[in-house]
């Protein structure tokens, strides 16, 4: 509807939309105006904005949209299982190998180390294994085949993967599994860490509530045995460079811009929808790209979602996940293929291989 508004002459003076290529049918027929153009005359625009944070457009590389709040995935932790296994609480510095090791301790201890469900949803660990053989600047980069860096970054992910399946560290039923059932492994005490996304906060608070759907019934003494952290890192990748972006924000449009009457008027609107004061309303536990988000009163929100702002405070960088790029059929020999990946009755070569051939010809 909306792209349809632009086509026909009925676009809005301030749009909320995403960034990314859903845009790119009206910045390519110049209908927004990008946050350069506008600062020329407005100088203080977004400038309470980390602007490295700020998603430029896949068409001219230039940034349109001032971001409100957006989306991380990061590590989710059961304190209670960590505690009972003599784990300390993963930081900002945790690497894969502290990880391998107290993952070993875990298992000692006869819980399971990692919920996930490789058969089911792969997802974020086939996302962080490959990051983690590679960088920020690199991640979003598609490789050509397995014979260059990111292709071979992206087989030693893999390998990665395999590795930590070999050492025990998932459910025994890791290949078989739902996904909601190693997430009811890991809210029940039975699995320490949990790979996931913002989103997920909301459901890890709804498991500790006797009504999911009645926030009033929250088991207090229950959530305080969650947690969130960052990934475990490896080579160049920090434990604070998140996978995560900010995947909507304000535009004006060329139309408001032109208009003598509108202009100043749709500025002031923005400026105001994403001042620091207002953007934590929507951001809450998310990313924004805020230089100086507030204080904000933790009374309005439960303890993991304080114990997200904390954890977001220290990230490094956000780089968008590969896997939105790489879609369709090219993932599923590695996707649907990963119980076949990690038993080893196909290589981790000859997996990604197929994908890259598949996504290089589609």
């Amino acid at each position: 509807r909306v792209i349809t508004d632009f086509e026909t002459g009925s676009e809005p003076d301030v749009l909320f939309f995403f960034n990314g290529a859903d845009s790119n049918s009206f910045i390519e027929a110049d209908k927004v105006v990008s946050i350069d153009e506008i600062r020329a005359e407005f100088p203080e625009y977004a400038t309470n904005m980390n602007d490295d944070l700020i998603t430029a457009s896949l068409v001219d590389d230039k940034k349109y949209a001032v971001p409100v709040n957006g989306y991380w995935e990061a590590m989710f932790v059961n304190t209670e299982v960590l505690e009972a296994a003599g784990v300390s609480m993963p930081g900002a510095d945790y690497t894969m190998d502290q990880f391998k090791a107290d993952c070993a301790k875990i298992k000692d201890a006869g819980y399971t180390p990692i919920a996930a469900a490789l058969g089911n949803i792969p997802h974020y660990w086939w996302e962080f294994a490959i990051f983690n053989n590679q960088s920020p600047a690199t991640h979003l980069e598609v490789p050509a085949d397995i014979g260059d860096e990111n292709g071979k970054a992206w087989v030693a992910g893999m390998n990665d993967i395999k590795e930590l399946y070999e050492l025990g560290c998932f459910p025994e039923n890791t290949l078989s599994a739902t996904d909601d059932e190693t997430f009811a492994m890991f809210t029940d005490g039975k699995a320490a860490f949990l790979i996931d996304g913002s989103w997920k906060v909301g459901g890890i608070v709804s498991a500790c509530q006797s009504d999911p759907e009645d926030p009033s019934t929250l088991d207090a003494d229950k959530l305080a045995h969650f947690d969130v952290t960052y990934v475990p890192g490896k080579g160049s990748r920090k434990a604070t460079d998140l996978i995560g972006g900010l995947s909507s924000g304000y535009y004006i449009t060329r139309k408001a811009w032109e208009d003598p009457e509108k202009k100043a008027a749709a500025v002031s609107f923005v400026e105001y929808m994403t001042s620091d004061n207002v953007v934590p309303v929507f951001a809450q536990h998310t990313a924004s790209a805020l230089k100086n988000a507030p204080e904000v009163d933790t009374t309005q929100f439960n303890a993991l979602q304080v114990k997200a702002m904390d954890m977001m405070s220290g990230v490094t960088s956000l780089t968008g996940a590969v896997q939105d790029l790489f879609m369709g059929d090219c993932r599923v020999s590695t996707f649907d293929g990963m119980p076949e990946i990690v038993t080893g009755r196909v290589s981790a070569e000859d997996a990604v291989a197929e994908g890259l051939e598949m996504y290089q010809n589609q």
